[in-house]
């Protein structure tokens, strides 16, 4: 599945880049920036960046249920105040443009 239109990066292309950036550090914060960066791209009109993060997290939570899972009870909680947060706040701003200009 196509999720940047302006940089054409596939569903596929962010989880690789993603599971690659946790292998080399499986704590590190990764943001859109980060997975663009490692990427080589940027991003142009960033509406692809709300799912960007929620694949983020979708990835993340997947790789560290991979690992030691009472290790990680704490990260798993976290990121479910990440999503809580951005189910609260994040849906009004969405692509940070108004609703009388967006395309679709």
């Amino acid at each position: 599945m196509l999720v940047c239109q302006c940089n054409l990066i596939t569903q596929k292309e962010v989880e690789d880049t993603i599971v690659s950036m946790l292998d080399e550090d499986p704590w590190q914060l990764v943001v859109p920036a980060k997975v663009y960066h490692a990427m080589s791209k940027r991003g142009r009109c960033c509406g692809c960046f709300p799912n960007v993060v929620e694949t983020i997290i979708r990835v993340t939570e997947a790789y560290h249920a991979r690992l030691d899972a009472a290790q990680n009870a704490a990260t798993v909680t976290y990121l479910d105040q990440v999503r809580a947060l951005r189910e609260r706040f994040g849906r009004e701003f969405n692509e940070r443009r108004q609703k009388g200009h967006r395309a679709a």
